[in-house]
């Protein structure tokens, strides 16, 4: 068997809509296309042997062992491989069912589509279910569980931590969506001018002077103390020859932990004798330079958990530990420990293994034990110094029977610091009775606190922490999301796209839109290229200052990785043509219609879906949509239009002349298309068309129809507003047009405006693409035959796996398949092929240049034409 390629869907793709996160693994079975599991001796047995568990898996059968059955029976490798890739993650502690493989179109080729969790995962699992395959074809031993331990560490590596994911997982239940920034914890709730921003459990609303005071320990027990609130005595120093003096003012037992400190990193507690204090000292120093020393105070360690002001949660936290039987020696007692299955690695469980580390050699040390000791029945023996849950610890929920005196004192703390979100740590013998009533005090006050122990403590009752976090961040009324237009299909995308961004830029927003020549805010273009993906949306969408956007939304994204955003609210279906075709295994228009209809299924339930009504695969995309429906046509007696609007629906039509909205029996005319620079007065039927499906996208969006009149009006054609497409230079004696059209339907509508230009000579420039299949490419060649007394053929910037001489010999089987006798030459680079037109041209003569590289169509036009300005003057 042979990889051929890995893709990762990130968003909603052409597999699966709801479904997001997708690996989807091209698989070459090569010989094994041949071969059934049936045929297979003894793979049966074997697969049941290594994975006992996918016994679970139903697969067809709908019962369980439905899988094996299916086995037994006999199916294709690919389909074993997707539900081993499927259980591997599953074991690993990442819960996924959903799968698919599905034939390419090509013999012994499947797409395998499992989802995923955490995408490096996906990955791991696919390559590694190819290779448990192959080795329990050959019958050979395979290390099955290296496998799952090596995910779950990349697992740990990757994933958000407990309390990023929390906050997350609450964002998405209600609907708000989230982009990862880096690969760590700084996550993006909502989009544009709506977002907010936090990292772990730090927003943006987060002071940076409270985050400062937090971190400062010293200072932090200042202002509590000045406060009135109770806190433990302590000193801070940094020269080990203040040691003494301060082990004496302050008493022993002691705590010893750096100023600056987080997670219980180099703390020491109880700590009895000068020689522990010098080796705490020592201890501490590795973290901060100054060390606080404080009063051990007797009681249970409690953290309280106080979000925008408000008392959210309580836990009491216990240090790891186990309780000895008179048997097992300290050792055994842990490993017994790490057997509960509320243990597992990292944060995978509600508790985590507990590890042996210098921290718990020296806690045993204080007692003069070993890992060898037995501890007496029922003796309890600490293991590490602090109670972090990361490191073995455990919590119990103690929200509901906290004082109401405690609550007080602990929300005027975080007022005191400045926290918005506040973690305050609290000694005491328990908080049912008031800090002044049990002695208790305030050891520390944090930001950035965990949520783990509230969200899944060993006892009590769990509490979600996170949703306190969103009402914070978005109160009442406060939308995360800003409007977004997304414009797909064949051709027209970026005219289309351009225009909207004109109707909403006129309409007060900063709009930020995407097209296949770059990536623009406002009248500024921050990226130049191709920018018709998801990772240009998700550009656009992390800007701060983007209040609308409109996103060119091509095939290739859509099949590469999935859409760059979650919903939109209009979508636009400019047509569906043969272009493309016999790429990424999209072989017919009908394949073609439902990679475009994921761009529409993604269109809020409100929202408009906004279609060709001349255009049958365009019409079967509305009629499938799940939200609201406008057509748009070039002829008002379309039957789509007609049955449409019979029963009260929107459509733009072409009549008489006007572009106009039809709502029912009711037409408003937007504008009359001779006064649309776009439409060059009305000679050029595909911008029509553009202008159609802008205007009803702003009109279903809410603009009224004079706004959008005016934007019409206002949207002038030229190498700057629309660069590559139509840019017509008028030169002394001959006309210049550069245009991106590179497929066939481009073609004809060049073609169809060529119709209407009187000239004594039409010179054309083209070239073929050569990922396009040959009868596309001969394709262009003919349609060129038939607009053109003379053809340039050039050489594409990118070949795509053909060689210039193949493309060359197919456009020109085209053009002579029309007419013998057409005048044509070959001169391979754009701008020699520019040049050489420009001198051949005669008074009269019109030159297109059908460009794939239009900046330096442009350029070279623009040099010429200020050649013949200096002539002049």
């Amino acid at each position: 068997m042979k990889i051929i390629e890995i893709k990762v869907m990130r968003g909603p793709n052409y597999w699966s809509i709801n479904r997001k996160k997708l690996i989807v693994m091209k698989l070459d079975l090569e010989a094994l296309e041949e071969l059934p599991t049936n045929k297979i001796e003894g793979f049966g047995d074997r697969i049941q042997k290594l994975i006992p568990s996918l016994f679970s898996h139903r697969c067809s059968e709908g019962k369980e062992g439905g899988l094996f059955t299916r086995i037994k029976e006999g199916t294709w490798m690919g389909h074993v491989i997707e539900h081993i890739a499927l259980e591997m993650q599953t074991l690993a502690g990442m819960e996924c069912g959903y799968g698919r493989t599905r034939g390419t179109g090509k013999p012994g080729v499947y797409n395998v589509v499992f989802s995923y969790m955490e995408e490096a995962v996906g990955i791991y699992a696919a390559k590694a279910a190819v290779n448990i395959a192959e080795h329990l074809i050959a019958g050979t031993d395979y290390n099955f569980e290296s496998d799952i331990q090596a995910m779950r560490e990349l697992r740990e590596n990757v994933r958000f931590g407990p309390s990023t994911g929390s906050i997350v997982d609450e964002a998405i239940a209600r609907d708000i969506p989230f982009i990862r920034v880096n690969s760590e914890s700084l996550v993006q709730l909502g989009y544009g001018k709506n977002q907010v921003r936090f990292r772990a459990t730090m927003t943006d609303r987060t002071s940076s002077i409270a985050v400062d005071l937090a971190s400062n320990k010293d200072e932090t027990k200042r202002m509590l103390k000045d406060a009135a609130i109770p806190v433990a005595k302590g000193v801070c120093i940094s020269n080990p020859d203040d040691l003494e003096s301060a082990v004496k003012e302050v008493g022993f037992p002691l705590v010893f932990k750096p100023l600056d400190g987080n997670h219980g990193k180099g703390a020491s507690i109880n700590v009895k004798t000068l020689e522990e204090s010098v080796l705490a000292f020592e201890h501490a120093k590795k973290y901060s330079r100054k060390i606080i020393i404080e009063k051990f105070i007797t009681g249970y360690d409690f953290r309280v958990l106080v979000i925008n002001n408000r008392f959210i949660a309580a836990a009491l936290r216990e240090p790891a530990h186990v309780i000895g039987d008179g048997k097992l020696t300290i050792q055994q007692l842990i490993d017994k420990e790490n057997l509960d299955p509320r243990r597992g690695y990292g944060h995978e469980n509600v508790l985590t293994e507990i590890s042996i580390d210098r921290e718990t050699l020296e806690q045993l040390s204080k007692k003069e034990y070993s890992l060898q000791t037995v501890l007496k029945k029922d003796e309890l023996c600490y293991l590490k110094g602090t109670a972090n849950l990361s490191t073995g610890g455990t919590s119990t929920d103690i929200t509901d029977i906290v004082h109401p005196h405690n609550i007080f004192i602990c929300e005027r703390i975080s007022r005191v610091i400045g926290l918005d979100i506040c973690g305050i740590d609290i000694m005491a013998s328990n908080l049912s009775e008031p800090l002044e009533v049990t002695g208790g005090v305030v050891l520390e006050v944090n930001a950035a606190p965990g949520f783990r122990m509230h969200l899944a403590p060993a006892k009590g009752l769990p509490r979600n922490v996170a949703a306190p976090v969103i009402d914070m961040l978005y109160p009442t009324g406060k939308s995360c999301r800003i409007p977004i237009i997304a414009i797909t299909g064949t051709n027209g995308k970026t005219t289309t796209t351009r225009l909207i961004a004109h109707i909403v830029k006129n309409n007060g927003y900063k709009v930020g839109f995407t097209t296949s020549d770059g990536i623009y805010v406002g009248n500024s273009m921050l990226t130049k290229g191709d920018t018709t993906g998801p990772v240009s949306a998700e550009f656009i969408l992390k800007d701060p200052t983007v209040e609308f956007a409109v996103l060119e939304t091509a095939r290739g994204g859509i099949l590469r990785s999935g859409l760059g955003f979650s919903k939109c609210d209009v979508a636009v279906v400019t047509n569906i043509q043969e272009d493309h075709m016999g790429l990424s295994d999209i072989n017919t228009l009908e394949d073609m219609a439902r990679v475009k209809g994921v761009v529409v299924e993604s269109v809020k339930r409100d929202g408009y879906a906004v279609v060709n009504a001349d255009n049958k695969h365009c019409v079967s995309i509305g009629k499938n949509a799940r939200c609201n429906v406008a057509y748009f046509s070039m002829d008002e007696s379309n039957p789509v239009i007609k049955e449409h609007c019979k029963t009260g629906g929107i459509a733009a039509i072409y009549e008489n002349g006007y572009i106009t909205i039809k709502k029912g029996d009711w037409k408003f005319r937007v504008e009359k298309v001779t006064t649309i620079p776009l439409t060059f007065g009305g000679r050029v039927s595909f911008m029509i068309q553009n202008v159609l499906a802008a205007t009803l996208a702003a009109y279903v969006y809410g603009f009224t129809t004079q706004d959008i009149a005016t934007s019409l009006e206002t949207f002038i054609p030229s190498a700057a507003q629309t660069p590559g497409r139509m840019n017509i230079f008028d030169f002394k004696e001959y006309k210049v047009m550069i245009d991106f059209a590179h497929n066939a339907d481009g073609f004809r509508g060049i073609k169809e405006f060529l119709s209407t230009i009187d000239s004594t000579s039409k010179i054309g420039i083209i070239t073929g693409t050569g990922d396009r299949r040959d009868d596309d490419i001969r394709d262009m060649g003919r349609i060129s035959a038939q607009m053109f007394d003379h053809i340039i053929i050039r050489q594409d910037k990118f070949l795509r796996g053909r060689q210039a001489e193949e493309i060359v010999k197919l456009l020109v089987e085209g053009i002579q398949e029309i007419n013998p006798n057409m005048s044509y030459e070959y001169v391979p680079k754009e701008i020699e092929a520019l040049n050489h037109a420009f001198s051949i041209a005669k008074p009269g003569s019109f030159i297109v240049a059908l460009s794939d590289v239009i900046d330096n169509a442009i350029e070279v036009v623009h040099s010429y034409l200020d050649k013949e300005r200096q002539s002049k003057s």
